[in-house]
């Protein structure tokens, strides 16, 4: 059990106390952190006030253990890393994809009449994601940049599938085309579907439209290339970010031929394709995900995949050892799963940055696994 839960602490209780010491490790104000509070609480709605003790409040896709909330840092070299919460604001609505729907869409609104910001893009496409019968894992999840100042970056997520998996292609180009970039899907990769669609809301320098694409079995070489972007990224550095990522042998070791040896054979990475342009038709930038936590025995072993990925790219890992004291006081060991993701990011005009996605684990630690058979039979051959 999390070591923030005792008798009958509720949601809101649990989410906003990770909240509070995560904002110490970002180095935001006790103002800004007072008020990140309350938007997070507003954000979960009724379930805020759900004791801990019952189920959660609906199957969410969010997290593996449907905790509504979830935590990323980002890390730069040289400087404090940013602290980001996803949320699905609907999850109130339990598995009712459609009230989720609509609860997050006024969930959003009001975020814009709080904060003075327009939804016009995403009332242009909210027939193509919230039909009357949707489908899919999902509806609505908000994702905040937490900002000095009091005043978050705002991102939406939205389901692809929600006219079924079959036209989540279709569903993809023609909200591309709804918001000018009517040549950007021709320009994505190959891809075995599509999770998400999207977008960057209110005060953002250059306000993107992203496109995540799912890439079951990806090995290093085609990870690395995937990108589509202009300048492109490095294909070395894309490719030594998987391997370490995903534990993956280097090329030339014993066994990396074999088949499935150098692929994430488990839970598919996804990359993410960002379009801030509409002229060129091309993305201005590239992010490889890696579910880290299905390619690892406990998170001690994560927490290493995380330090040598940041040190590799110049980064200061200090700020992570705090970050998951922060979210769960358990040893490493214990548990699977605290780090979710590691995510390598390319942004036209930015500085190279890595991401470390961080459960909540409000429900539930899943136990270490004895081994991971795959691996184990490539070292045995070593």
């Amino acid at each position: 059990m999390n070591g923030f839960r005792s008798g009958e602490v509720l949601l809101g209780d649990l989410a906003t106390g990770q909240l509070t010491q995560l904002c110490q490790v970002a180095g935001l104000s006790e103002a800004d952190t007072a008020a990140y509070r309350g938007v997070l609480i507003e954000s979960l709605g009724a379930s805020a006030g759900r004791p801990l003790a019952l189920p959660p409040p609906s199957r969410t896709f969010l997290s593996d253990d449907h905790s509504p909330v979830e935590f990323s840092l980002a890390f730069l070299p040289g400087r404090t890393p940013d602290l980001r919460v996803l949320v699905e604001p609907g999850c109130s609505s339990g598995d009712d994809l459609a009230e989720n729907g609509r609860a997050g869409l006024q969930a959003i609104h009001a975020m814009a009449d709080r904060w003075g910001f327009s939804t016009n893009q995403l009332d242009r496409l909210e027939d193509l994601f919230f039909p009357g019968s949707p489908q899919g894992p999902m509806a609505l999840w908000c994702a905040l940049e937490l900002r000095p100042g009091g005043v978050p970056g705002v991102k939406v997520y939205l389901n692809p599938s929600a006219n079924g998996a079959d036209r989540a292609a279709e569903t993809i180009r023609e909200a591309l085309a709804r918001l000018g970039h009517h040549q950007a899907f021709d320009s994505l990769p190959r891809a075995e579907g599509f999770p998400f669609f999207a977008l960057d809301l209110g005060d953002w320098d250059a306000p993107r439209v992203k496109v995540y694409l799912k890439h079951p079995g990806l090995s290093p070489t085609e990870a690395g290339s995937l990108a589509r972007m202009t300048p492109a990224p490095g294909r070395e550095g894309l490719e030594e970010f998987f391997r370490t990522a995903g534990d993956l042998p280097a090329p030339g070791e014993l066994g990396a031929d074999d088949e499935g040896t150098d692929r994430l054979t488990g839970r598919p990475a996804l990359t993410c394709h960002s379009f801030t342009e509409t002229a060129s038709g091309l993305p201005s930038g590239y992010t490889l995900h890696v579910p880290v936590r299905d390619y690892v025995r406990h998170d001690g072993e994560a927490r290493e995949r995380a330090v040598a990925v940041l040190r590799g790219n110049g980064m200061d890992s200090t700020a992570l050892d705090r970050a998951l004291a922060a979210v769960s006081p358990r040893p490493l060991g214990d548990g699977v799963g605290l780090i979710a993701y590691l995510a390598l990011v390319h942004q036209r005009g930015r500085p190279l940055r890595v991401t470390v996605y961080v459960s909540s684990e409000a429900y539930e630690t899943r136990p270490p696994r004895e081994t991971l058979p795959t691996r184990d039979r490539v070292r045995a051959r070593l």
